[in-house]
């Protein structure tokens, strides 16, 4: 017994030496409907129905492996399929967030809470951190407001700006962006490490409409997970005005002349089902990654 926690105490710190303590684990990359989508007609979709390990709705996770916690971003309709990956791959045995950060009240980023309800696994004051339009929308529409009041979950309203530590070296800011604000006011996170610090930005609209540089936050920061949902206005029959994500042609425009080292900064993430750059063997992919860029996928560690 002894000997065990000797060489537990050795390789936790190794660990820690090693800056390996903290890291953020992709989750999922896809936009808020899935893959495959409902109703998709395109082969990508078709090829893709019985892989349920390889997309699941875009979510991260910051890890503290020398204690076995972490803090969840986004609580997605594939929340079942994430916590399980999450036990397989990390901590072998099944264990729940210290924290869920969610983003704003669009289907994708908030509808996996039901799976916390007495339906389902019946959680006991789980701390969900929301803004507070989004904490108001939780607590006075059903079914999210019975999560409220049978304390299945416990609302932490936070404020833009305003830092929430639940991990002991990692710090969560939200950070205002323009969106489809119908419910909810809409937050990216800058989480801060030891070593590194990261912005999640999943959905905002055009770079043009936020009061902040992108070019900047690039070089400010050492990983940025940037709203990918489309690559170009051709993919869908729609009024791209209607849904003003900015677009990845559009991003790595802006980007064309930084570094090569600022540009492997970005990681695109929150991929519509009709963006090719999901699948990793595409050209659209190879593209991508050929103009020093990177592509978000499942099981992709970033250490702070």
């Amino acid at each position: 017994m002894i000997r065990f926690f000797k060489l537990f105490i050795f390789f936790s710190f190794l660990n820690f030496v090693n800056g390996q303590s903290e890291y953020i684990y992709i989750l999922g990359n896809v936009q808020d409907a899935g893959l495959p989508h409902i109703g998709c007609k395109h082969e990508f979709c078709k090829e893709k129905f019985n892989e349920f390990e390889e997309y699941f709705i875009t979510s991260i996770a910051v890890i503290d492996s020398l204690n076995s916690e972490y803090i969840l971003f986004e609580a997605t309709p594939d929340l079942p399929y994430q916590l399980n990956y999450l036990e397989k791959k990390i901590f072998r045995k099944f264990l729940l967030p210290k924290s869920i950060f969610i983003t704003h009240a669009h289907v994708g980023h908030y509808a996996g809470l039901m799976y916390f309800g007495r339906e389902a696994l019946g959680s006991k004051d789980l701390k969900v951190n929301v803004l507070p339009k989004m904490a108001n929308f939780l607590k006075t529409n059903g079914p999210w407001s019975q999560l409220v009041e049978i304390n299945n979950i416990n609302i932490q309203e936070i404020n833009f700006g305003q830092k929430a530590n639940y991990l002991s070296n990692i710090s969560i800011t939200p950070i205002k962006v323009p969106h489809r604000d119908e419910y909810s006011e809409t937050a990216a996170y800058q989480i801060i490490g030891k070593n590194k610090k990261a912005l999640f930005i999943p959905d905002i609209d055009k770079w043009e409409k936020w009061d902040k540089n992108l070019i900047e936050l690039v070089q400010e920061f050492d990983y940025l997970l940037l709203d990918a949902t489309f690559y170009d206005s051709k993919e869908i029959n729609r009024d791209i005005g209607e849904i003003p994500h900015p677009l990845v042609s559009e991003t790595i425009s802006l980007l064309d002349n930084l570094t090569t080292e600022d540009k492997s900064k970005v990681y695109f993430i929150h991929m519509n089902h009709t963006n090719i750059m999901l699948d990793p063997k595409s050209e659209l992919s190879e593209y991508v990654l050929s103009k020093g860029f990177n592509i978000a996928r499942l099981g992709l560690k970033l250490k702070l």
